[in-house]
């Protein structure tokens, strides 16, 4: 059993003094994501630790179908906001959008911000689109919360928080016109395809392994890979405990029904056996309640971490693939660096002394045969040769730059991945509690409701 495997959440930190994320709390803001300012704090900071240059709270509400009685009939939602980002230009800006306009935000924030976690959205090719029932309350609620949970886990982040897509997503009355400015002008340079692209594009495989490793980002990844085994070990149980919950739920129910017949049966203790039928229909339906307000919740924000960690994961893969950039491109450096080597070595009449070994002789004889062994075409050869390594040291040393720059990104989005994980753990695992606690409670009051009913029964033997 789980108590017997070890803990697969052991790299939660349950005593984090981050404060919650509830919209409605009044409590005073702390925490990362809700940090005021940095002032006075920066000794304290590490190379690689985040900073906040304020809070964004944000909430999704207010689901509306929009062009009811057409086909091209949508769902809109109130997306708002509490701020004291400079970049906003109100404290409390808001906006109605639809889903596009979520996946237009997501797309981009990614394209944007590649060594950003940016979380994923719910998947939009569902059956409800099939059957119609995308329009229904229910659907559109469950809706709402992942689209809620999508944004929050976006006003934590100290770099996506402060954007201009962000801002404009909540502030922007044309929304349309400013997405077809972003397309047209990305806040970054256009990445253009060179030397770097084409050499890496040639090289990289899907099979293809970093050959020295970081210690930091391999535990980053050994950790990862226990969280998600340990969420997924969760969600198995728990969908477990959901469908024993409703067998339980038409148990109870088949046996008030039981009950309530016995009742016309007996006529001397009608009445209490009533009373106990409605008390386990009454039980009944707090199972059924606990398991639409708690479990089901529950199940879901446990999938919604387990996507949100798999973001996580390619960020960690994205890295490694910066790394092996660098790599493969030094490797190619070399080896073009020694071709040019040998070229020079032959032209000055040393060939045997450059160390080349075998190859380099087969080569030669190759050339030869070829008619290609004349010094001139060797000379253009060489030319050529140095232009190339040329740009390959440049390339390698780009490379490399990228490859420092995006593991120092990468440390520090483990840390904000860190905060939220720990502060969506305490809510997800809190509410569970809250419910469990709110069932466990009101059954306790039926049941002792009915107890003292039960032992006026006097049978004549």
């Amino acid at each position: 059993m789980l108590g017997d495997e070890e803990d697969v959440f052991d790299s939660v930190t349950w005593e984090s003094p981050t404060a919650p994320y509830d919209a409605d709390h009044t409590v005073q803001l702390s925490g990362p994501g809700f940090k005021q300012s940095t002032a006075g704090t920066e000794d304290g900071r590490g190379p690689h630790d985040p900073k906040w240059e304020g809070y964004l709270i944000v909430t999704v509400k207010d689901p509306v179908k929009e062009l009811a009685e057409t086909k091209d009939a949508y769902v809109s939602y109130l997306v708002s906001a509490k701020t004291n980002l400079p970049i906003f230009s109100t404290p409390n800006p808001f906006s109605r959008r639809r889903f596009q306009d979520f996946v237009f935000l997501r797309d981009h924030l990614v394209r944007d911000f590649p060594a950003c976690v940016v979380p994923a959205l719910p998947d939009k090719h569902r059956l409800e689109y099939l059957t119609g029932d995308r329009f229904s309350p229910e659907f559109m609620e469950r809706r709402r919360l992942d689209l809620h949970r999508f944004l929050e886990r976006i006003s934590r982040h100290p770099t996506l928080q402060r954007s201009t897509l962000v801002r404009a997503f909540f502030e922007s009355t044309e929304w349309h016109v400013h997405m077809h400015q972003h397309l047209a002008h990305p806040p970054g340079p256009e990445p253009t395809p060179g030397l770097i692209d084409n050499i890496s594009d040639t090289l990289l495989n899907a099979f293809a392994r970093v050959r020295k490793p970081d210690e930091r980002f391999l535990d980053m990844r050994e950790s990862v890979d226990k969280f998600e085994d340990g969420l997924v070990i969760c969600e198995r149980l728990w969908n477990r405990v959901r469908g024993r919950t409703n067998d339980l739920t038409a148990d109870y129910h088949d046996l008030a029904v039981a009950v309530q017949g016995l009742g016309f049966l007996e006529s001397g203790i009608t009445d209490p056996l009533n009373h106990f039928s409605n008390t386990l229909l009454e039980f009944s339906a707090l199972l059924r309640h606990k398991t639409q307000t708690t479990t089901d919740p529950f199940l879901v924000h446990l999938h919604s971490l387990l996507t949100y960690s798999h973001a996580n994961r390619a960020v960690l893969k994205l890295r490694d693939q910066k790394q092996l950039d660098f790599e493969e491109l030094s490797d190619y450096l070399s080896g073009v660096t020694q071709e040019r080597d040998r070229l020079s070595a032959v032209i000055s009449g040393h060939a045997g002394s450059t160390g080349l070994g075998l190859s380099a002789y087969l080569k030669d004889k190759v050339d030869s045969l070829r008619g290609a062994d004349d010094d001139r075409s060797r000379v253009e050869k060489m030319r050529k040769l140095d232009i190339k390594i040329k740009e390959l040291q440049d390339a390698v040393t780009t490379a490399h730059e990228t490859s420092d720059a995006f593991s120092d990104e990468t440390l520090r989005e483990q840390t904000i991945f860190q905060y939220t994980k720990e502060a969506e753990m305490k809510e997800m695992l809190g509410n569970l509690a809250e419910g469990e606690i709110e069932f466990y409670q009101s059954a306790m009051e039926e049941w002792e409701r009915i107890i003292p009913i039960i032992q006026r029964i006097r049978v004549d033997v």
